[in-house]
């Protein structure tokens, strides 16, 4: 019984630890991959949805009906203050009108949506560092991602590393279709699927270094986005908001525009040149020159759909320079 059980709580296909590797993890165990690894994929995944509806309804809705009905009562009060009566939607005992409560209720929800990704991104980001740390690749030589190819076996830190992401991709999907449709939920449904796409290819034919080091890469600034997000709708002082978006829009701009692209031109010149185009699969080698083709295009579509978001952020910051206004969130906030 324990046999048909232990794929989903635990990591399968254990081989003993090789006398040579370009990985330097501290007594790490080595796993290679197969298709058990699917199972403890789906736990994650189960694992994900619990914590994400716990944090949502356990402190997040919570927090943030508390901080907006005090902040209600606190315009009321001072309402009450100025004129000595209340006016328009104000009541004179404090309490909240039907249309405060609809606009409070649609933040709260939002704010609590945002709390997951905020949780989990700085945690996987910091982890995926630690892993990359360990992988000899060099960010400013991209062609050392592809050295020592097929990159097996997986030391565990790595391939923890690999199904928490590709779970926690698969889950963003889920959640894409449960939440209120936003303005760009199409596309972010193509980039979600693209990616798991992706790293399902790149885990199954040994291209590990290249994805760990990409996914740390994009991890960064969505530390950043969701927090922004979370500042605007609970009404946080402008500064924290401004001060989050900046942060958010250099992050991008290193590693989406620059460091992920420098990984983009190394894909289409230094992989062919350095691993050579060969199907064997009992030598864990998965090259062919129609798949790398199709890798590229993948990663080139990836590119656009990410300088689609990029001007949506340019123009939201060039409205804040020259106008003054407040910083908003052009990619998703808005419903359809």
């Amino acid at each position: 019984m324990f046999s048909y059980v232990a794929p989903f709580l635990s990591l399968s296909y254990r081989r003993d630890i090789p006398t040579i590797t370009l990985d330097s993890f501290p007594d790490s165990a080595y796993y290679n991959t197969g298709p058990k690894d699917v199972c403890l994929l789906i736990t994650c995944m189960a694992v994900m949805a619990v914590l994400r509806d716990a944090l949502r309804l356990g402190v997040f809705e919570p927090l943030a009906r508390w901080k907006l009905t005090r902040d209600i009562r606190r315009n009321h009060s001072k309402i009450m203050t100025g004129n000595g009566r209340a006016n328009g939607n104000s009541h004179t005992n404090g309490a909240v009108s039907k249309s405060e409560l609809r606009h409070m209720q649609r933040s709260v929800l939002r704010f609590a949506e945002q709390g997951w990704p905020a949780v989990y991104y700085p945690l996987q980001w910091f982890y995926g560092l630690y892993v990359n740390y360990n992988i000899s690749v060099d960010i400013f030589h991209p062609e050392t991602l592809w050295l020592g190819y097929p990159h097996i076996p997986l030391a565990a830190p790595a391939k923890i590393y690999y199904l928490t992401q590709t779970a926690f991709s698969l889950h963003q999907i889920l959640i894409l279709n449960a939440e209120a449709p936003r303005k760009d939920h199409w596309q972010m449904m193509a980039h979600h699927f693209i990616t798991v796409w992706l790293l399902g290819v790149s885990y199954f034919f040994n291209f590990t270094r290249v994805g760990c080091y990409i996914m740390v890469l994009m991890d960064l600034c969505d530390i950043f986005l969701p927090m922004f997000k979370m500042m605007r709708y609970i009404g946080l002082p402008r500064i924290a908001s401004d001060v989050t978006f900046v942060l958010f829009f250099v992050s991008w701009f290193i590693t989406r525009h620059v460091l992920c692209v420098l990984v983009i031109i190394s894909t289409y010149v230094d992989l062919p040149r350095i691993v050579p185009f060969e199907w064997s699969p009992h030598l864990g080698r998965f090259l062919s020159r129609e798949h790398w083709v199709i890798f590229c295009a993948c990663l080139t579509v990836l590119r656009i759909l990410q300088l689609l978001w990029f001007g949506m952020a340019c123009r939201v910051a060039y409205r804040v320079i020259t106008t003054g206004k407040e910083v908003e969130d052009e990619r998703s906030d808005e419903e359809g």
